[in-house]
């Protein structure tokens, strides 16, 4: 994220080199712990991007309990983190790089194998995704690292299934960078600010998601994946331009107001769909990706097949 370029804030939070020089403003990284059915926030931590990911990760662990399953892509397949997120009781279930060598000390009939990382015992599952379009066929290999040992009771199929949900995280992202934030550059100008305002939109994304469970909780069934962000969003904004609870004779009601607009634009039921993942460009944006781009995304199938390795 970034934030305001003065003085103060460059003494902390330092603009990051690239190619031509240093970034206009200086940046911040926000690492947080989500809910995969709400979307809700469990834990959020920021700093200056010299603090990596993973160091980021260790200070989330705190958050994690017994009977949750953690959900994390291939940069927290690192050994040491995986144990310490373990240590906390918490499941794992973590996608890791395909050629990661990984001993295969017994397999299992759902074509998994347990192993071992860091002196920690885990089930490794390896899968090959296909995603089926009008316009052609596409095959990844995915390799799914768990400390959910038991094939009975959880099917290495169900697993990489489940662990689509992981792209729920990347959705929450967008919903705090570009809906409520439209992109902008954050305007504090010291550190203490630029605190301020990150728990300031991280309280507000909560507060939204709250109604917006609250609303589809009020119907048996309904997928939380049917509400509306942008439209929360809009309906309490519109909540605060007309003052509601503040000018005499009007009443505020944030969750009654917000979710009744909520189930009243429902989105439809999420459809599966892809995108072919395109290269950053390296100078400028104009004309980056070419003018005969296909910008369309498509509705999907997918099939999955999982792997057993060689004897």
């Amino acid at each position: 994220m970034t934030v305001a370029d003065s003085a103060a804030n460059t003494g902390r939070y330092a603009k990051q080199r690239c190619n031509n020089g240093a970034s206009g403003y200086p940046q911040l990284r926000l690492s947080a712990l989500k809910s995969c059915g709400t979307r809700s926030v469990l834990d959020a931590v920021f700093d200056p991007v010299s603090t990596g990911e993973l160091d980021q990760a260790r200070h989330l662990a705190r958050s994690l309990r017994p009977g949750m399953l953690l959900l994390a892509d291939r940069n927290y397949a690192a050994a040491d983190l995986v144990t310490t997120l373990a240590a906390t009781g918490a499941h794992l279930l973590i996608r890791c790089k395909n050629g990661r060598k990984l001993p295969t000390l017994r397999r299992h009939r759902d074509g998994s194998f347990s192993s071992v990382i860091g002196g920690l015992p885990i089930r490794v599952i390896d899968a090959q995704i296909s995603i089926t379009t009008t316009e052609d066929t596409r095959t990844s290999g995915y390799r799914l690292i768990t400390t959910l040992l038991n094939p009975l009771t959880h099917p290495g199929a169900e697993l990489i299934r489940l662990y689509h949900q992981r792209w729920e995280i990347e959705t929450a992202y967008l919903e705090l960078k570009s809906s409520i934030l439209g992109g902008r550059v954050l305007r504090a100008r010291t550190p203490d600010g630029v605190q301020q305002e990150i728990y300031a939109l991280l309280s507000v994304y909560q507060l939204l998601r709250t109604a917006m469970v609250d609303a589809t909780d009020s119907r048996p069934g309904l997928d939380p994946d049917r509400a509306s962000f942008t439209t929360a969003l809009n309906t309490a904004r519109d909540q605060i331009v007309h003052a509601a609870g503040v000018i005499a004779d009007t009443a505020i009601d944030l969750v009654g107001v917000i979710g009744a607009d909520v189930l009243a634009h429902l989105l439809p039921d999420r459809r599966l769909r892809t995108k072919t993942r395109m290269i950053k460009r390296s100078n400028s944006k104009y004309q980056a990706r070419g003018p005969n781009t296909d910008r369309r995304s498509y509705q999907a199938t997918t099939s999955i097949d999982i792997v057993i390795p060689d004897p």
